[in-house]
């Protein structure tokens, strides 16, 4: 079979949902890279070049979005027929919002300097246990074939996301870094 006519679980011979393995996905990443490697096809024809290249750079698209749990979320919807980019106003709940602008509004009510680290750290705590729970919900939504709640839980796995990020950030300015 070719690699490309496969989804990235079957490529990597892992079962088609959110909870992997990422063990198991890092070693066949590596051995699928050995075995398709474009330095292995250097005496070879130029169509064979090209395959190989494509091979590789299909094996590497495949491990990226497996491993990020946001990418591996949206990539799990898309295969399972929903569209996980379109966001609509049913998407997001009033409590979801409201609870995203009282973090946000934490974040940004931080001092500026070192003396914000324990606190960013402490959201940063919070912020994490959120994003576990959701993930374990979205697994839970797709195992029992919602979608449509999985699809919710994926947009607001999206905002905690994006908010860990700014926190980092933010220890990252405070830290000099």
């Amino acid at each position: 079979m070719q690699l490309a006519k496969q989804n990235y679980f079957q490529l990597f011979d892992l079962s088609e949902s959110y909870g992997l393995n990422l063990d198991k996905l890092t070693a066949e990443y590596h051995r699928l890279q050995l075995e398709y490697h474009p330095d292995k096809q250097s005496g070879a024809s130029e169509e064979d070049r090209v395959a190989a290249q494509l091979a590789a750079s299909y094996i590497n698209d495949a491990y990226e979005t497996l491993k990020s749990p946001l990418k591996r979320a949206a990539y799990v919807l898309t295969i399972k027929g929903k569209d996980a980019e379109s966001v609509d106003q049913s998407d997001l709940s009033m409590e979801v919002l409201v609870e995203q602008m009282e973090l946000r509004e934490s974040l940004d009510e931080l001092p500026r300097d070192e003396t914000a680290l324990p606190k960013l750290e402490d959201l940063k705590s919070v912020v994490q246990g959120k994003i576990k729970n959701k993930q374990i919900k979205f697994e839970d939504w797709v195992a029992i074939d919602d979608l449509d709640s999985a699809k919710k839980t994926f947009h607001e796995l999206q905002f905690l996301f994006k908010l860990l990020s700014e926190i980092e950030e933010g220890e990252e300015v405070r830290l000099g870094y």
